[in-house]
């Protein structure tokens, strides 16, 4: 079996003990798939990508993250994990920890969770703690329980998570050939684009792979990084990256900065709009996921970037099921028809409903 996970695979580039044991679902190795179609509706001329994270082992990038946190607190006797959660951390430290055979607890922000998600943390064994505060309240609250106890904090304040994350960078220079000019992709807790950037500059220090500017993408609703600082309440559709207090939102900014970059905010109707259109290319992501197609769109209609000549990568975090309901509420109805063969025919025939 020639593709074994992403420790097996980059172990040479990354911060962990030689000898250790993976915990994998064989996560990483999504495809980077090519969106002509897309770049044409924003004028063209340049070259787009998809980096579908959503394929992933639980349907989020945070599997990159937890197989090599599980993996350390395997490795270091660990026999309880925890983290705080929006969703997709939550589903990816459950599944992780069942497979490491460790005890997993997750704290979510009541009535704030997709149903997809919280589903496969339960479906996974997880012991779900809901509190009536916000993810930043959670979070607080599990790194003060790690602190002080021998209990492992999973989050991506945890430096391994970082190490596994990194990974997709590498993956996207090794398909391209080098860096992209520019990677767009939705900011929340700000661990993701820590992340990319520190591969990015790893990969070129090794490979001369070059650098891309960076456009992470916040929800106009949950922006702190734009307008400088917490967001008490945040509010957006896009429930991944709905989070006022970004755990690594320094790290983030100097991303930016250093990629000579930049962190915008859009509307949640402007993310619901670039959900729809990666879903008429045939890739369906979570709205969160559509946050660097929406900001990529945003800039080019605006005039403030010219993507001519240029070769982007979106980044899409979660697959679209793991947050349907807003596509079921909006999306279009059944055609409801009698069982009757001739009605069946005459409305097919007839163009349906165009």
């Amino acid at each position: 079996m020639s593709y074994q996970g992403i420790i097996h695979r980059y172990h040479e580039f990354m911060d962990l003990p030689p000898a250790v044991q993976p915990i994998t679902l064989y996560e990483g190795n999504t495809p980077l798939i090519p969106v002509p179609a897309i770049a044409d509706n924003l004028g063209g001329g340049f070259e787009l990508y998809v980096k579908y994270e959503g394929l992933n082992p639980t349907g989020s990038f945070k599997d990159r993250g937890m197989t090599t946190a599980m993996t350390m607190a395997k490795h270091n006797g660990k026999k309880t994990v925890i983290c705080a959660s929006t969703g997709n951390t939550a589903a990816s430290a459950a599944a992780y920890a069942s497979r490491a055979g460790l005890r997993a607890i997750v704290m979510i922000p009541e009535g704030k969770v997709a149903a997809g998600k919280l589903a496969g943390a339960v479906a996974y064994g997880a012991e779900i703690i809901q509190i009536p505060g916000s993810f930043d309240d959670a979070l607080s609250f599990v790194v003060e329980i790690s602190q002080k106890s021998e209990i492992e904090l999973v989050n991506s304040l945890n430096p391994y998570r970082m190490e596994g994350q990194k990974t997709a960078s590498f993956e996207i220079c090794d398909e391209l050939g080098s860096a992209p000019d520019w990677l767009c992709l939705p900011v929340g807790n700000a661990g993701n684009i820590t992340a990319y950037w520190m591969g990015f500059k790893q990969y070129n220090r090794i490979k001369n792979t070059g650098l891309p500017h960076i456009l992470g993408v916040q929800a106009e609703g949950a922006a702190p990084l734009v307008i400088g600082h917490t967001v008490e309440h945040p509010e957006t559709v896009a429930t991944a990256i709905r989070i006022g207090n970004p755990a690594r939102g320094e790290q983030a900014l100097m991303a930016a900065e250093e990629s000579k970059g930049r962190i915008i905010a859009v509307s949640d109707e402007k993310i619901l709009a670039a959900q729809k259109l990666l879903a008429s290319s045939g890739i369906w992501v979570e709205p969160a996921s559509a946050a660097g197609l929406a900001g990529l769109t945003d800039r080019i209609k605006n005039n403030s970037f010219d993507p001519k000549g240029k070769r982007i990568v979106l980044v899409c975090t979660g697959h679209g099921m793991k947050d349907p309901d807003i596509i079921i509420s909006r999306g279009i109805k059944p055609v409801r028809l009698p069982v009757d063969f001739d009605k069946v025919a005459e409305y097919i025939l007839g163009g349906g409903n165009r």
